[in-house]
Parts: C-alpha cells; structure tokens; sequence
C-alpha cells in the first residue's frame, strides 16, 4: 500500500531533481496567476458528529414534498419497493460492467427477459438489452437506418424531446448525416433513410401514423404501450425509447435506459447487446450473449457503435417492475394516468383553461395568461404544475400517483 500513500519531503524532493525543477509551484507557471487559485478558503475542519449535524441542518433547507404534475421525458412513477431490495442485491449491484460473455447467467437471463418484453409490448422481433437513454437510442436508430438504407439525408418531427434533438443533432454532425426537421411529412420522401417520430410526441399529442416510403422510427413512452396499440401495427421498422417510466426514479434526470427494437431483418444492425436462450452440452437451458457489435468485440468497421452502452441494473428495475405488475397491472397504471389526465384537462376547461391537444394519454399543452405567475403561484403552494413552454404555454403530465384531491387543490392554487 505504500505506493498510496502521500510522498515525503525526500520523494518530493528526488522527483523535482528528475524532471529539472526546483519546487512544485515551477509545474504551473505556465498558467497565468490570475487563473490560478491563491486559497480554497475552507473553513476549520469539523469532526464527524458535527458534519453529520450540519448536513443534516443543510437537508431541512430543501424542500422535497410537491406534487408533482411535471413530464417531458421525466415522470413521477409508484415503484414497487421491493424493486430496489432485489436490485441492490451484491450479484446485480456491481462496477463490473456486463460486456464480456462471462457473465453470470442471471445477469444474462435479466437481458433476455428485458429483451423479450421491449419486443411483446412494441411489436418487434428483436430488441437489444438497453443503451444509455432514449436520446441516445434515437441518434443510434437514425444511424442505424442510415447503414441500411446508405442512404445519407434523415427527417426528423420538430415534435420530439428537445433533449432528443440536441443528441440527434451532436451524432448526426459526427457521423456526417444530413438532417431535415418537420411538422408534417413531405410528399416525396424516398430519397431519405429514414422518417423519426415520436408518438405520443413531446407535446403529448398521439399521431396518426400511416406508412411512409422509407424505414420509420417510432420513440415511444413505453408506458403508454399498455394501452395505445404498439408501432408494429401502423408500419414501424425501428422502435425507440426511454424506460424512465418502467420503475426508474427520477433522480434528477438519470441515470436511466433506453432500448432499440427492430423488425428481425435488421438484426445485424443494430447496437449494442443481445442476450440468447439457448442449451448447453447437458441439454439444461442457458444464456449467452449472441450478438455483440461493439467495436471491442467486431473489426471496427463492422461495428455499429463504439459507444452506446448498457445499462444492466435499470434494465433489471424495468424487467422488475413488468414482471410485479403483470398485464393487468400495466394496463391499471396506463389507465390510471389517463384518466388523471383527462379529468385534469376537464377541470382547467371548466375555469377557463384551454388544452391545446386533440388527443393525448396522460400529457397536454394549457394555454394561459402568464406561465411564470402561474407556475409560481402553484410552486409556493407545493406543486410543480408543469413544464414551461413559452410565455403563455405549459406542458402538463399526470400520473397514477396523481389523486382526485392532488387535482382540486392544483385547481384550488391557479
């Protein structure tokens, strides 16, 4: 352990001499002295007890219990308890990163379960076991369409996540793909790799999708698939999304997952891993995974990405999550929201408020005199009453955690 430990005054010392200095202060001259900081200015140091009694003094400060009516990608969902219990387990939580086939096979058998309800719920024949987050399984499906079609131009709705687009726009610059953004489809799109909708969009408004000539990506909430029909039945060939909904918690944004699903032809292009089912040499069922296309395992040129990643442990919550609920279960907490949402929208009607959707799940658009006074006036009284848009437009979302009383009292505070 003594390569650890701090150097003393004679190491110190030995490797100035070596590197033709004499004192440390020498390594940065380089930098201009008003760049360089002259103190941290700490306070005296504080003994454990008293730093537990700071911190805890620091925590009374925030302020945590809102009723939340905010989405945008990021929903306040009812996770069941016990799927932190198993995930927190010592064989899932670990730094070990899940890429090498020598895996457990309960890690492997969690891929493969994951894998296989992306693909019930979407549609599709294939689904990988995960990538970063839905804007990262956006910008990956557009590339992907792009390898198959070689084709180098892509349209993308002007109605995805704005978070989404900025990711799209960083990977489509990189990787030499010209991008066309609209509101509705152009007549003749032949010419293109691919079209990228999301449905229900980021306004909360559900499309109605016919096919298009050329592949179609669809990015979906996952969670509105337990009641609205999957993008299979109206000509999807990529299927995109986050899994935040599927019993990831907030947690200021991340981390969460996304997943990549296709129709089985493009199997050898898309990224990331896929988890197999298969026997071994006593006739007993394993796992193994099948494909791996990232540039450590493939020659570089074959592989369909050098960065997208897995995100074992939220795929595991998500598989956790569908398995607890079940299908009855999913479809209560999709019906639940829903009908939150709507009653929401019915109640702002009746005080004036106008939604500006036509149709949507459990996230529309309110028009109003002055988003910020309007927000405000809901935030000092402990609701997060939506997302602001612009000045007179608020995105507003419910969930099954949102009670009849939770919207009297947003109704009671506008």
């Amino acid at each position: 352990m003594n390569n650890f430990l701090v150097h003393d005054q004679k190491t110190t010392a030995e490797m100035l001499d070596v590197i033709g200095i004499n004192s440390i202060e020498d390594l940065f001259k380089q930098i201009h002295e008003k760049a360089r900081m002259q103190s941290l200015n700490l306070e005296d140091a504080l003994s454990e007890m008293e730093t537990q009694k700071q911190i805890k003094k620091l925590a009374k400060t925030n302020k945590a219990e809102y009723i939340t009516f905010m989405g945008g990608g990021v929903y306040n969902k009812f996770i069941p308890a016990c799927i932190q219990q198993v995930a927190q387990r010592f064989e899932f939580l670990t730094a070990y990163t899940p890429y090498q086939p020598e895996i457990s096979q309960g890690t492997l058998q969690v891929m493969y379960e994951f894998q296989t309800m992306i693909c019930e719920l979407t549609g599709m024949d294939i689904s990988n076991a995960t990538v970063y987050d839905g804007a990262t399984a956006c910008a990956e499906a557009l590339l992907m369409a792009v390898r198959i079609s070689k084709k180098s131009k892509a349209l993308v709705s002007n109605n995805i996540n704005p978070q989404y687009k900025a990711v799209i726009k960083t990977y489509a610059w990189a990787g030499g793909v010209e991008i066309e953004w609209f509101d509705e489809i152009p007549a003749n799109i032949s010419d293109y790799a691919c079209v990228l909708i999301q449905n229900p969009d980021f306004y909360g408004e559900i499309l109605e999708v016919t096919p298009v000539d050329t592949l179609l990506i669809v990015c979906t909430d996952i969670s509105t698939l337990s009641i609205l029909k999957p993008p299979s039945e109206y000509g999807a060939d990529i299927v995109v999304g986050d899994i935040q909904t599927l019993g990831i918690p907030m947690e200021f944004g991340g981390p969460h997952a996304g997943f990549i699903a296709c129709r089985e032809k493009y199997l050898r292009q898309i990224p990331g891993r896929l988890a197999g089912r298969t026997v071994d040499a006593d006739g007993k069922q394993a796992f193994c995974l099948t494909i791996q296309t990232r540039e450590q395992h493939i020659k570089r040129e074959k592989a369909t990405s050098n960065i997208c990643s897995n995100q074992a442990l939220i795929g595991l919550c998500a598989t956790l999550y569908l398995s607890l609920l079940g299908k009855n279960g999913f479809y209560q907490v999709g019906y639940l929201s829903c009908k939150m949402a709507h009653l929401l929208s019915e109640k702002l009607a009746a005080k004036g408020i106008k939604t500006l959707n036509k149709n949507f799940f459990n996230e529309f658009v309110i028009e109003v005199q002055n988003a910020d006074e309007f927000l405000t006036n809901l935030k000092e009284n402990g609701i997060l009453g939506g997302i602001k848009l612009d000045d007179r437009h608020i995105l507003v979302a419910a969930t099954e955690m949102i009670t009849e009383e939770d919207i009297n009292f947003y109704l009671k505070n506008v």
